[in-house]
């Protein structure tokens, strides 16, 4: 037993004694071998880690709704015209209130506006009364050329020479005028002050003014004159030409008038002050102003004919700040002619050419010398041309595609027409215009041409008229769709009415109200940021059925009643 045991233990010893070499020899080439085993574990944490991230990815693209325009607009697959109905965009994620949205966009190269919305060139939407109002209010409108030029000329200084709080063009009165002449006056202006001059026009001698408490208690209001009851200008209150509208202003309040007129040193009668206005008239700090005169800007339309070319002297003349050349069909050797010509003429002057709305049209305009494009053929709400021309784009793809080629050179587009709501114009910047030029939208304002009237249900109307109606031709507008020699005048537009609106200054600012919602709704906080999102991919639309566009607006009722705003 005692042999057994030592036998035992000495085997165990001499295990022991192996093993412990053994072991000294694989720790040594564990040692030896530890950095290839580094760099293993290392890329296997590496792979474990890309395939967290890939997995990471493939959620982040599963949570990525919708698609991107590039995808939808430039699909080979896709072969379909899309107007803005069709889309729909995508919310955004919101981190900033809707005060914080920025409007500000680019008209043309040089000219930038505040409230991305310019009022059509039709003779039924703008004159200088409405290219005031939309400068005021941050835009810019384009007076038409459906008039001669001496007139078109005077629109446009009208707008260049107005200040804030000043009545340029008060309506003026005879001193042989009846009180009764002055009653239907007061009822069709809305006003019962007039200023009376010697033979009842501007720029006349001021020789009295009349208002409501001269006529109140006057009897025989078919016979007496004006000049029998009106306050003499020797007992007026006025001030000279040049004075500033806070000193005007203080000067009807010490000396407790409601009429305050501006007058030469002659007694040429130049504007009046109303105290009313000034209590009405608001600091309007988006107000679209050249930075070294401070004047309003404004533009014009010209057509291609020989004779325009004396219509663009006298336009830049009176100090225009940029000329739309005006035609269905921009992409035209006649236009690329007036182009190269305005540019040699007057290189400082901003040209908008157009209407395009394919690539190589926009192109051949931009090689041309054009500082931005008006994009959109036969959409407007008062166009025939793709139903009687059987040529045009729907809207969308217009805009996306020929904003696509304009930004590769620094070129605005303004997307012109096919605009009937808020949530337009937000498509159409978001497909990467510039502004939006809108017609029926604005018609019907009190600012545009034209007198109101009553339908028989009670709805108080205005005129409104495509330039390619038979009517708006008559006057001139047919160069614009080259039939000027044309025997036979083919329409491309009609003739309606459209209901009262009311003021501009109450009617844009719920326009631009509706595109900052919808901004922050996408997400975007400036034109800018919005624009960047859609060429990122970041914007996303989806396409709508029909059925979809149904669901989008008021469905369901028996009868509602839509209100578009409460100031």
């Amino acid at each position: 037993l005692r042999l057994q045991a030592r036998i035992s233990l000495q085997a165990q010893n001499k295990c022991i004694s192996l093993v412990l070499p053994a072991m000294t020899v694989m720790s040594a080439i564990d040692r030896s071998r530890s950095p290839k085993s580094r760099a293993a574990v290392l890329e296997l944490d590496e792979k474990r880690v890309c395939d967290k991230a890939d997995k990471a990815d493939g959620c982040q693209e599963d949570l990525l709704d919708g698609f991107s325009a590039a995808q939808i607009f430039t699909s080979r697959s896709s072969m379909t015209g899309l107007t803005y109905d069709d889309l729909i965009c995508l919310p955004g994620h919101i981190n900033f209130g809707v005060h914080d949205v920025c409007l500000s966009s680019h008209f043309t190269r040089k000219i930038q506006l505040k409230t991305p919305i310019v009022s059509s060139p039709m003779d039924t939407v703008t004159e200088g009364k409405l290219a005031i109002a939309m400068a005021l209010e941050g835009g810019i409108g384009v007076i038409h050329h459906n008039l001669p030029i001496e007139d078109q000329a005077q629109e446009v200084r009208r707008v260049k020479t107005y200040k804030s709080g000043f009545i340029m063009h008060p309506v003026c009165i005879a001193p042989t005028c009846k009180v009764a002449d002055v009653d239907e006056l007061s009822k069709k202006c809305g006003f019962t002050g007039f200023p009376v001059t010697v033979d009842g026009q501007m720029g006349s001698q001021l020789i009295g003014l009349v208002s409501k408490r001269d006529v109140d208690f006057v009897k025989d209001r078919q016979q007496t004159m004006v000049s029998m009851i009106m306050t003499p200008a020797k007992d007026l209150v006025t001030a000279y030409d040049g004075i500033e509208l806070p000193d005007a202003n203080t000067l009807l309040q010490t000396s407790k008038k409601g009429k305050l007129p501006i007058t030469t040193k002659e007694g040429l009668l130049v504007a009046l002050v109303s105290r009313t206005d000034l209590k009405k008239n608001a600091d309007f700090p988006y107000a679209t102003k050249d930075h070294n005169s401070k004047s309003l800007l404004v533009a014009a339309a010209v057509g291609t004919r020989p004779s325009d070319r004396d219509r663009v002297r006298a336009l830049a003349a009176e100090g225009v700040d940029a000329i739309i050349i005006d035609s269905s069909q921009g992409d035209s050797v006649f236009q690329h002619e007036m182009i190269r010509w305005i540019k040699q003429e007057f290189p400082e002057m901003q040209v908008v050419a157009g209407n395009v709305v394919t690539k190589r049209q926009a192109k051949n305009l931009i090689d041309c010398g054009a500082d931005a494009l008006r994009v959109g053929m036969g959409i407007g709400s008062i166009c025939t041309t793709q139903e009687v021309c059987a040529c045009g784009r729907a809207q969308a793809s217009a805009v996306y595609n020929v904003a696509k080629v304009a930004r590769a050179y620094g070129i605005p587009i303004l997307a012109d027409g096919g605009i009937s709501s808020p949530g337009h114009i937000v498509k159409a910047l978001s497909l990467g215009a510039g502004a939006a030029m809108c017609g029926s939208l604005l018609a019907g304002t009190e600012e545009t041409p034209g007198e109101y009237f009553y339908a028989e249900d009670g709805s108080r109307l205005k005129r409104y008229r495509g330039m390619g109606s038979i009517d708006a031709m008559k006057k001139g507008s047919d160069d614009r769709y080259f039939g000027t020699a044309a025997t036979v005048k083919v329409a491309q537009g009609v003739s309606g009415t459209v209901q009262d609106k009311g003021s501009i200054h109450r009617y844009l600012p719920y326009l631009t109200q509706g595109l900052k919602h919808g901004m922050q709704d996408i997400g975007a906080k400036s034109v800018e940021e919005l624009q960047r999102m859609l060429q990122d991919g970041e914007l996303r639309f989806e396409l709508r059925s029909a059925a979809a566009q149904r669901e989008g607006g008021v469905h369901g009722l028996h009868s509602f009643e839509r209100k578009l705003f409460s100031a």
